[in-house]
Formats: structure tokens, C-alpha cells, sequence
């Protein structure tokens, strides 16, 4: 665990909720951008943006509109889970994909004879 894990871990749920707003505040004001701009573009209200600027939380849904009208989404790039396979589980799937189209039986579509 690295030195900002204990930072956050040390933290109570309502500080780490003033940090994120903290967050969203300074990227807004970076981009000179008004709360009004900020909620219209993110289709939300504006007192929820300032419930999120302040640390007053919001839904998860919310923040991640507004993630993505101040175009912060690459943030969220630390929880997709990535898969990594060793050498010999790639082989093994690279042994089941197919090379070739197997062969077609000839189906005989001619009615019986009575014969």
C-alpha cells in the first residue's frame, strides 16, 4: 500500500467527499466555466452542483455527468479491471481458434424412389 492509500484510508467519508467536490470545483474554474454552464451541460440541477462542490454528496450518476461535461472521465481509467494472461493461457487459446472451415457433407435433398 503506497503513502496516498493511507491518506484516503485515514480519511472519514465525509472528508473524502470534500476532496471530490474540492476536485470539481477547481476543474470547473479552470475551464472558467459557471455553475449554471457546468449543471445545463451536465443535465442536472445547480443545487445539485453545489451540493457536490461542497462535499454534501450526491448520486454517483451525477458526479459522473459531471465528470463528463468537465471532461474528467480519464479519471475513472483506475477501476476497470484488467485481465492480464500469462504466456501459456494465450497459447491455449490461440490453440482453439479455429484455422480452417471444416468441410460441408453433401446433403442429398432427392425424394426416395418407390422402387
Amino acid at each position: 500500500m503506497d503513502n496516498n492509500s493511507k491518506y484516503w484510508y485515514s480519511m472519514s467519508d465525509p472528508a473524502i467527499l470534500k476532496v471530490l467536490g474540492n476536485f470539481i470545483r477547481r476543474a470547473r474554474l479552470n475551464q472558467n466555466r459557471t455553475q449554471q454552464d457546468v449543471s445545463d451541460a451536465a443535465g442536472i440541477n445547480r443545487s445539485t452542483l453545489v451540493q457536490i462542490e461542497q462535499g454534501n454528496g450526491s448520486t454517483l450518476l451525477s458526479f459522473i455527468a459531471v465528470l463528463r461535461t468537465l471532461e474528467q472521465l480519464h479519471l475513472l481509467d483506475v477501476f476497470e479491471v484488467k485481465q492480464e494472461l500469462s504466456p501459456l493461457q494465450l497459447a491455449e487459446i490461440e490453440m482453439k481458434n479455429r484455422l480452417r472451415a471444416s468441410k460441408k457433407t453433401p446433403q442429398n435433398n432427392k425424394p426416395e424412389s418407390a422402387w
